[in-house]
Order: structure tokens, then C-alpha cells, then sequence
């Protein structure tokens, strides 16, 4: 066994963290800022998303992962858009909604499945107490469940707080973590 430590995984949901539902203008892109090479494809919301969040993203240091129904469609579409490169997406299994205590969400389990032991970093809008409880249980190494308004996508505060859970969970993360 080496004394490496290993990158932490993001998982990364898109509806929510990086498309916002509410009625943030501030985040809509202007016509001019998307350009003709990225069309919205039937789906008036990519307009939603911002272009300095895929860089920070990467500076964070951690092996990213889609964790979204948008599966493969995320790479597509998505994430030209915000500067990342083609990325693993999680396969969701066909499993029951009723798997698991009552009220944990239907990805917690394939998440810490994938996460194998790794520590990660779950951002999502839809994560609640239960799925928290039950990652604390099953999963052997550390976590965060990063729970995301929805309305506002992720932000400046939402950045800072991820930064300083790896800085103080992954210390030896060699990575730029100042996003």
C-alpha cells in the first residue's frame, strides 16, 4: 500500500448546482456570450449556465464525475459550455426506489458504490439528512454531501466551502484548492 493520497472524487449533478431553477437573471447568459457553435438544442435553460464554473471546478483538484440523469447528454452538452472535458458519468442501475431507508435518495448508494473507499465530494440539490446519516454509516472513508440552492446554482460561498473541506480533509491534496 503507498502512502499517496488519492484524489477525491466530485460527483456532480446539473440540474440545480449548474442549471438554476429559479429566476436568477444574473445568471442567464447574454445572446452574444453564446455562441452560434453552442446552440441551446431544444433546451432554453442551457442559457443558465456559467462559463467560469467549469474552470473552478477543475482547480478544486478532485477527479470529477457526472452524477446526473443527463448522463453521457451532460458531456454533449454541458460541458463545452462551461470548459471541462468529456467525463465519467455514473451509470445508474435499475434499481427499486425503495431500496434503502425510507427517504435516501436513489443515488446515494451508487455513489459511495463508485467512490469505493475514496473520499468525495457530492454536489447536488436534492440531498437530505438521511442520505448524510446513511453515508456516514456505509461509506469508510471521508465525504461531503453538499447540498445546493437550487435557485441559485452554485456560488462564490458554495466554492469556498468545498475549498476548505479539502483543505482541512484531504491536506495533502496537491491541487490549487484557492478557488
Amino acid at each position: 500500500m503507498t502512502h499517496s493520497v488519492e484524489r477525491p472524487i466530485l460527483f456532480l449533478d446539473v440540474d440545480g448546482p449548474l442549471i438554476p431553477f429559479g429566476p436568477s437573471l444574473s445568471r442567464l447568459q447574454t445572446p452574444a456570450s453564446v455562441s452560434k457553435a453552442f446552440p441551446d438544442q431544444g433546451n432554453p435553460l442551457l442559457g443558465r449556465l456559467d462559463h467560469a464554473v467549469g474552470p473552478r471546478l477543475m482547480a478544486l483538484g478532485c477527479d470529477l464525475v457526472w452524477a446526473s440523469t443527463w448522463m453521457d447528454e451532460a458531456n454533449e452538452s454541458v460541458a463545452p459550455r462551461i470548459g471541462l472535458p468529456r467525463l465519467p458519468v455514473v451509470e445508474w442501475p435499475e434499481t427499486s426506489t425503495n431500496d434503502g431507508p425510507r427517504g435516501l435518495h436513489w443515488k446515494t448508494r451508487p455513489l459511495v458504490e463508485w467512490a469505493d473507499h475514496r473520499p468525495f465530494i457530492w454536489v447536488d440539490d436534492e440531498i437530505s439528512g438521511m442520505d448524510r446519516l446513511w453515508v456516514a454509516a456505509q461509506h469508510q472513508g471521508p465525504s461531503l454531501l453538499y447540498r445546493v440552492d437550487p435557485t441559485k446554482g452554485l456560488t462564490e460561498g458554495d466554492f469556498s466551502v468545498l475549498a476548505d473541506w479539502l483543505r482541512t480533509t484531504v491536506p495533502n491534496l496537491d491541487s490549487g484548492t484557492d478557488a
